[in-house]
């Protein structure tokens, strides 16, 4: 590409580099979550929510277990000041879930925030200010020491509007630009605020590091965040946060290497809405750690309901290929794949074993809400026999054998790709009847009966070219009898090559399923199944059908 030595990295490793999080092999714990959906979801929507749906939106996070809450930036606008005053006057914030408001370090603004706050049980008031050199010399054009200024007034004007307004409050730093700002300059800043606001064991402030822009690779945020953990004043007093953007596609491995290096809150959005790429997404880190066998401490157990009012509240789409959330995440359309699924699903079955193991399904979809029909195994031309055999097992009790499943998975994956479509198990399930169960073309079977005096000798009744009659037959068993007779009425010979059998459940009476493979004369299997509530009579059916599939391929070759 064109221009490349225009860019240059713009970020700060820290003085002394620490890699004490690299020892790590996994998070341990769910982190404090902070829910920033309201409003830094909410600012980046094309159109921002009104009253109505944010409180519709806020239930829902409370719902899913969020204790932290970020609602908004009241002094901003009308709309934003009547949310927060709903929620306080109406009392529909639980006891035990924190609010947070943003205020910029401007005396009006922070005047009006409390103003919004005012008999908040407990809120969180979230200053911040830009520290990074591109915002000092390009947006305010202020030194290092007039940016800590300002930092510092809204530091003490905070602690001023706390003692004057009721409520109970919690103070919140942000050095906004925090990747962009030289590491000792973000130390140096933050010190000073906690210097004014003298954290304690009863009443922590939060230190939020944000990655407002995603500038470098993880690993170096995780040390820029370790370096600020370890040299923070008031460590054991303070939360250390992290707030990450996407802008780089990296936003979950910042939040994941910063909690690491040290990081013990986390703000995001739901499938990371946000300006520009993105916030951090709290779904993807919460079932990731779900899946290392760690309490997020957030419920995702019905993500196709949080997604239905999600996308109809924020007017926003959750991809398709979105980590956990998209539609074809645990999906399959490959046939090694879906073979490897199915044999997995099998294997779970018989062992039970204690944990999760199934080939490509990271965690069991029906933990999030999922269902394994229709989201599991998909079928198109580039499915395989595993995979259509499972869609019609798991959805119709249908258990082909093995080389059926193959002759029929070519015979599925023909017709898709004809048609240039995926097909839905509803269409497999056609194409099957339609293929192989109880044909009754050229040659349709009505009924059979046994001689008193032998078990073993048959009379058939068929019908054929609109004609009835009856055919008779002997052998080693009934259905050998009754084979023996099509034979020899038909005039040809054929073996037995397969026979299945098993109970079927369809509705409220249950059924029996037979498979028959027979080999013709020149080596070709044909197959047929045959269905009905009497297992002799379903194997029967099977037999016809296989015999009208030879019968009708022998008059099209003809």
């Amino acid at each position: 590409m064109k221009n490349v030595n225009k860019y240059a990295r713009g970020y700060f490793a820290p003085p002394k580099t620490s890699l004490k999080w690299t020892q790590k092999e996994y998070i341990t714990e769910a982190p404090i979550w902070c829910s920033v959906d309201l409003r830094d979801g909410n600012q980046a929507l094309i159109v921002p929510m009104n009253l109505e749906e944010k409180l519709e939106y806020f239930k829902m996070l409370v719902e899913i277990g969020f204790k932290e809450i970020e609602v908004g930036f009241p002094a901003a606008s009308e709309t934003e000041f009547a949310f927060l005053r709903t929620l306080i006057e109406r009392d529909l914030i639980p006891d035990d879930v924190t609010i947070q408001v943003l205020t910029q370090s401007r005396e009006h603004i922070i005047r009006k925030t409390f103003e919004s706050l005012k008999g908040a049980k407990k809120a969180v008031v979230h200053l911040y200010n830009s520290t990074s050199v591109a915002q000092r010399e390009q947006v305010f054009r202020k030194s290092k020491e007039e940016i800590i200024d300002i930092a510092l007034s809204g530091a003490k004007l905070l602690k001023e509007c706390a003692e004057e307004t009721e409520g109970n409050f919690q103070f919140q730093y942000s050095p906004e630009s925090f990747t962009g700002t030289e590491i000792e300059f973000a130390l140096d800043i933050c010190n000073q605020v906690l210097d004014v606001w003298q954290p304690t064991a009863e009443n922590p402030v939060i230190i939020n590091l944000p990655a407002t822009v995603s500038m470098s690779m993880p690993h170096v945020y995780a040390s820029q965040i370790e370096y600020m953990s370890e040299n923070m004043k008031f460590r054991e007093h303070v939360i250390l946060s992290v707030h990450p953007h996407n802008d780089r596609g990296t936003g979950v491995a910042d939040a994941e290497l910063g909690m690491l290096a040290g990081a013990q809150r986390v703000e995001g959005t739901l499938f990371g809405n946000g300006e520009r790429t993105g916030n951090v997404d709290i779904v993807t880190l919460a079932l990731n750690m779900y899946s290392h066998g760690v309490d997020p401490k957030l419920s995702f157990e019905n993500i196709p309901e949080i997604i239905t009012v999600y996308e109809r509240l924020t007017k926003m789409s959750v991809g398709e290929r979105h980590p956990y959330g998209g539609e074809l995440v645990f999906t399959a359309f490959s046939g090694s794949h879906q073979d490897a699924i199915a044999k997995g699903m099998k294997w779970r079955e018989e062992k039970e074993p204690p944990h999760w193991s199934v080939p490509y399904l990271l965690i069991d979809p029906m933990d999030i809400g999922r269902q394994y029909e229709g989201d599991i195994i998909r079928i198109n031309s580039q499915s395989g026999k595993g995979g259509i055999g499972y869609v019609l097992q798991l959805k119709y009790g249908l258990d082909l054998p093995a080389k059926m499943r193959e002759h029929f998975g070519y015979c599925v994956k023909n017709v898709s790709d004809h048609q240039q479509k995926e097909l839905m198990p509803d269409e497999i399930y056609d194409i099957f009847v339609k293929e192989y169960v109880n044909l009754k073309t050229p040659v349709e079977f009505v009924k059979y009966r046994f001689k008193e005096d032998d078990d073993f000798e048959t009379i058939v009744t068929i019908r054929s070219g609109g004609e009835a009659k009856e055919i008779t037959g002997s052998g080693d068993g009934r259905l050998d009898s009754i084979s023996n007779a099509l034979q020899t009425h038909l005039g040809t010979t054929y073996s037995d090559l397969v026979y299945k059998e098993h109970a079927l459940e369809t509705g409220s009476k249950s059924q029996a399923v037979s498979y028959i493979g027979i080999k013709a004369s020149d080596g070709t299997v044909y197959w047929g199944c045959g269905i009905d509530v009497d297992i002799m009579t379903s194997s029967v059916k099977a037999l016809f059908s296989a015999v009208n599939q030879m019968i009708g391929n022998t008059n099209g070759k003809s």
